[in-house]
C-alpha cells in the first residue's frame, strides 16, 4: 500500500498564494481496505443476529359463533410458524378497533381468550400475532354475532294428566289445570 501524495494547486482566484491539497495516489488500494474492514465485521457477527423473522399465519375462531349478551364467547387463535412463536408481544385480540386482550402466545403457537361481548350485533374479531425474533406478525378474523337475552315466556296455566289407574301403562283420560300468573307466580 502506497501513502497518499502531497501537490500544491493554486486557489482559484484569489491572490492569497496556494493551499495544500491531498490527492490519494492510488484510491484502489485505499478502497480494498475499506472493503476488507466491513467484510470483518460482517463475518464475526452471529447469524443468529443477522437472521431475519420468518412469515406466519394465524388463524382464529369463535366459540360459540352466535350468542347471547351475557354468554362468554372463547376466541382461538393459532400461529404457525418454523420458529419458536411464543416469545414477543404475544395475540392481541380485538373487537372492531377496540382491543380487547393481549395473551401470551404457547410454543405450539396457540393464544385462548374468554371475551364477554356485551353489545347486540355482528362483532369482527382480529386475532393480530404481534411477532417476535423468530416469527413475523400476522393477522386472521372471523365474527361473532351477539343477540339480546329474550326471557321466556311464563305459561298462563300448569296442567298434568289425570289417569284412571294407578298402573304406569293406562292412558291419561283428561287433564287436571290451573291458572298461574306469571307477576306472582303462586296458584290460584
Amino acid at each position: 500500500m502506497t501513502l497518499p501524495e502531497v501537490v500544491r494547486l493554486p486557489r482559484l482566484a484569489t491572490d492569497q498564494g496556494v493551499e495544500t491539497v491531498t490527492r490519494w495516489k492510488d484510491r484502489a488500494a485505499w478502497n480494498l481496505v475499506v472493503l476488507a474492514a466491513l467484510t470483518a465485521v460482517v463475518a464475526s457477527a452471529s447469524p443468529a443476529a443477522a437472521a431475519a423473522p420468518v412469515g406466519s399465519e394465524t388463524t382464529v375462531q369463535a366459540s360459540p359463533s352466535a350468542a347471547e349478551i351475557g354468554q362468554l364467547v372463547t376466541l382461538a387463535a393459532k400461529v404457525t410458524c418454523s420458529g419458536d412463536p411464543s416469545s414477543g408481544l404475544g395475540m392481541t385480540f380485538w373487537d372492531g378497533g377496540d382491543i380487547l386482550k393481549t395473551v401470551p402466545v404457547t410454543p405450539d403457537g396457540a393464544a385462548v381468550y374468554e371475551a364477554d361481548l356485551s353489545t347486540v350485533g355482528t362483532h369482527t374479531i382480529t386475532a393480530a400475532y404481534n411477532g417476535n425474533a423468530n416469527c413475523s406478525a400476522s393477522h386472521a378474523e372471523t365474527t361473532v354475532e351477539m343477540s339480546a337475552v329474550v326471557p321466556p315466556t311464563p305459561p298462563d296455566k300448569i296442567c298434568w294428566p289425570h289417569q284412571h289407574s294407578h298402573s304406569q301403562w293406562a292412558r291419561p283420560h283428561r287433564e287436571f289445570c290451573w291458572p298461574y300468573h306469571h307477576s306472582h307466580p303462586r296458584w290460584w
